[in-house]
């Protein structure tokens, strides 16, 4: 049996969602290890990197330290410079993160919490002839809601090779470890040790290494974009906002990011005062039995790894966790919003902002609420899955979806040409022509969904054997792969992405909201309608397929998340039709009952 059978054969032994998002490629079908490179060895500061490869175009230098080990007690404190070393730096046998839970996104399958806190490394992958000569600089920033995720997940060699770029991945402290703000840590602190975002300092202290080192890698210093997907997107904008991060990137590019981000007093939620708040440092540390007064840094600090993982991730999730936070220091005090409009935080390097159209698709594809899986084979294959409601499903994905662009797309960039950037740019991207199969039709209920525009523009599929029907081998896909790519890589060398088959890309801009449509074929296109929350709020208070309590819901989904919460608009909304529900406990009550039905809310 050769390798792609093999894959095929063992889809169809393991969970369609482990399947749908993991990033697991599956044992018996090895790929090379990299072998070292001659005379590769690179001198940073951090110590002698050696350069590897499985690809003769390119070279790749794996696990280089860019800070101290913040363990011990430098937990929940700004990241250290190493000290600098001659000593050769030793690639793990298997791939760092930070603390987090298993989750598809990590690709590990575990009963308990995975990682370690020395995580703070990057990789970096460059054409082979970087001695001779030097390229734009692509850093990439990982998604996964700021509580999972790690570099080792995306492959950038054919995005490298092809549009001769140096890519940067990293990892970042995750979760309670990543965003922190309680009295005793930060009462005790002095300096950027005061900040409540601790993940974000990371990677403003990668990018300061990538500016001192970068150039051994044939990287350009004055010529790197920053770019990330989702929560990577999001921090993004974060970077954007940031006074700290000044200097250290010259270009922008936030794939489905978001603004969302709340006050020190509510990161740390005393007593459940904001009711819409998750995983608050009072609800943590009480669910851990230390004491509510009295409760100094060290007593945090000596909390096994485990222990605050577990109970972290343990706490009900239903809105905004981990709480990047509005703490004067990293963030402006105003938030990451207002500071995107503010002419004192404007960095005005080039921008390129874009989501997904069927962004929510990926949440709601697999939720017995939307979707129904039917046994077709006695429990030997997954269930055949299809849409319950047609017509509500399509509505819900669209119109949350569209409110993802209006409120991490177009509102941003509306807020940044305010403080004077002028070099903006939109898109949203379209493609849906997966292999459906039989069990599963992929162009239907996932569609455009949210993370799968990463795999064109790395240029190499994702998810193991499910990316045979992700991302068939077609000529639409290879047709999309060289448009993101190129469209990126171009972005990465000039500040603009060009023209997309042949069409024009106009910069957005608040009389001109350009956005370019990447699709398939002849569909590319330009579209110039204005996004905004009004007008979605008003599409969603118009007759639709929808229930009464899923109208409120879907407002609710629509005025809480991607940005600040919109709570007074809720009560408002529609002359008060949604006043009176409380979305939380509605939504707890619909589980409820899809696990007493059929035991799980989710398909298996």
């Amino acid at each position: 049996m050769d390798c792609k059978v093999k894959l095929i054969s063992a889809m169809f032994r393991l969970k369609l969602m482990g399947l749908l998002f993991s990033v697991v490629f599956l044992t018996g079908c090895s790929v090379p290890p990299p072998k070292p490179v001659p005379n590769s060895e690179v001198a940073t500061e951090s110590g002698i990197a050696q350069g590897v490869t499985s690809d003769a175009r390119v070279v790749r230098w794996l696990d280089i330290p860019y800070a101290q080990a913040p363990v011990g007690d430098g937990r929940w404190r700004a990241p250290r410079a190493l000290a600098p070393t001659r000593e050769l730096i030793q690639p793990q046998a298997n791939d760092i993160l930070c603390p987090q839970m298993p989750s598809e996104t990590s690709g590990i399958d575990a009963d308990g919490p995975i990682g370690q806190e020395d995580c703070l490394y990057l990789d970096i992958v460059a054409p082979a002839d970087y001695r001779e000569r030097s390229y734009p600089v692509m850093f990439w920033i990982h998604g996964g809601g700021n509580t999972s995720g790690r570099k080792g997940t995306y492959d950038f060699t054919e995005l490298a090779a092809r549009e001769e770029v140096v890519v940067v991945t990293i990892n970042y402290r995750l979760g309670p470890l990543g965003w922190m703000t309680h009295e005793a840590i930060q009462a005790a602190a002095e300096g950027l040790d005061k900040t409540s975002n601790f993940g974000t300092l990371d990677i403003i202290s990668a990018l300061e290494w990538t500016q001192r080192n970068i150039s051994l890698f044939g990287g350009q210093t004055s010529n790197v974009t920053v770019f990330g997907e989702s929560a990577g997107g999001h921090n993004v904008y974060a970077l954007l906002a940031s006074p700290l991060g000044e200097g250290l990137f010259h270009k922008a590019i936030a794939q489905s990011g978001y603004t969302a981000d709340v006050t020190p007093r509510q990161a740390i939620n005393y007593a459940r005062e904001f009711m819409h708040i998750d995983r608050g440092s009072w609800e943590l540390t009480k669910a851990l039995g230390l004491p509510e007064s009295g409760l100094d840094a060290q007593a945090l600090r000596a909390v096994s790894m485990t222990d605050l993982i577990t109970t972290y991730y343990a706490l009900e999730k239903d809105h905004l966790a981990p709480l990047t936070t509005a703490d004067g220091i990293v963030i402006p005090a105003e938030g990451i919003a207002a500071a995107l409009a503010s002419e004192r935080s404007a960095k005005r390097v080039p921008v390129l902002s874009g989501s997904n159209r069927d962004e929510v698709s990926l949440w709601l594809g697999l939720n017995r609420y939307f979707v129904e899986g039917n046994d077709v084979s006695l429990g030997l294959l997954p269930p055949k899955m299809t849409i319950r409601d047609a017509a509500v499903y399509n509505h819900w994905v669209s119109i949350r979806s569209q409110g993802w662009k209006a409120r991490g797309v177009d509102s941003p960039l509306r807020a940044l040409e305010a403080a004077g950037y002028t070099d903006l740019y939109a898109y949203r991207f379209d493609w849906d022509e997966q292999a459906d199969n039989w069990l599963f039709p992929f162009s239907k209920i996932l569609g455009a969904a949210h993370g799968a525009e990463i795999a064109f523009v790395m240029g190499s599929p994702m998810y193991g054997s499910i990316g045979d029907y992700m991302y068939p081998d077609t000529e639409s896909a290879a047709e999309m792969t060289s448009r993101m790519m190129g469209a990126w890589g171009k972005f990465a060398h000039e500040g603009n992405p060009g023209a997309v088959a042949g069409t024009p890309w106009p910069p957005f801009s608040r009389q001109a909201p350009h956005t370019m449509v990447l699709d398939s074929g002849d569909s590319v296109r330009i579209e110039a309608k204005e996004l905004t929350l009004d007008r979605l709020l008003k599409t969603a208070s118009a007759p639709s397929p929808l229930s009464a309590v899923e109208r409120c819901l879907l407002t609710w989904e629509l005025l809480i998340n991607i940005g600040r919460p919109e709570y007074s608009e809720y009560a408002r909304w529609n002359e008060g039709e949604c006043a009176a529900l409380d979305p939380r406990q509605e939504k707890r009550k619909i589980q409820a009952n899809l696990v007493s039905e059929y035991g799980s809310a989710t398909l298996p």
